[in-house]
């Protein structure tokens, strides 16, 4: 038996949310009207040609992007009102991203990387945690590397726990698999999938690659700044 979620239930829900970016004749309405609810522990891929949305829709789930108009709710927070400090705070102890170029700092080796999110969250014993992090993800020999001295999975999965290192509720992952080979993107969404489960993470990502789409409990379909299509969000009873 299944039944419908409100979006009360979801750790994600967008209601109705508008975004404009840009001036004058360069202006582009990027968001129209878009509602979406996601479930913790779920998966949701989110696809659709280039320029539809897809990752300005995961900056406003992070709350780098401001809306418009429309109610965010993130972790049962509404986020629309929220100074930048307080989202900022916000999304260092709920949200996890995981960009495509890694986005490490590389003077910094892979056990700080990990651990500045973790300082500047005023976590104890960051060093710690940032060991066991690393270690989870198959990097335990690697820590004192700086990221020139990685490959690009290696990369990948130091931004992988350091995203999870807080323990967040929500992960995001916008292309993590775009500038890896193929053999090395299918070890990084393994990684991905099974972590989520695991943790009961849920897992939102944007991807122009179908086969890791197909991975995802749900696939959101954008197009022109607007949901296209996106199944009912169920859940076993």
């Amino acid at each position: 038996m299944t039944e419908a979620l409100s979006a009360t239930d979801a750790v994600i829900a967008l209601a109705d949310v508008s975004l404009t970016l840009g001036q004058g004749a360069s202006q582009v309405h990027v968001l129209k009207e878009v509602t979406l609810s996601v479930a913790r522990g779920e998966t949701a891929g989110i696809v659709g040609p280039s320029g539809s949305g897809k990752s300005t829709l995961l900056m406003v789930i992070a709350g780098l992007e401001r809306v418009d108009s429309g109610t965010v709710t993130i972790a049962g927070e509404v986020l629309n009102g929220k100074s930048e400090d307080e989202v900022a705070a916000f999304r260092g102890r709920n949200v996890g991203i995981v960009f495509q170029s890694f986005h490490l700092i590389p003077n910094m080796t892979a056990l700080e990387n990990v651990a500045v999110p973790l300082e500047l969250a005023g976590r104890k014993d960051p060093f710690g945690a940032a060991e066991r992090e690393l270690a989870a993800v198959g990097l335990k020999d690697r820590m004192t590397h700086y990221p020139g001295a990685l490959s690009g999975g290696e990369q990948q999965r130091v931004a992988i726990a350091r995203a999870l290192a807080p323990q967040p509720p929500i992960l995001i992952a916008d292309e993590p698999t775009g500038n890896l080979d193929q053999a090395t993107g299918r070890q990084i969404a393994d990684l991905l999938f099974a972590t989520a489960k695991d943790r009961d993470t849920t897992l939102v990502l944007v991807t122009h690659d179908a086969a890791l789409a197909a991975r995802c409990g749900r696939q959101i379909a954008m197009r022109s700044g607007r949901i296209e299509a996106v199944p009912a969000l169920k859940v076993s009873a």
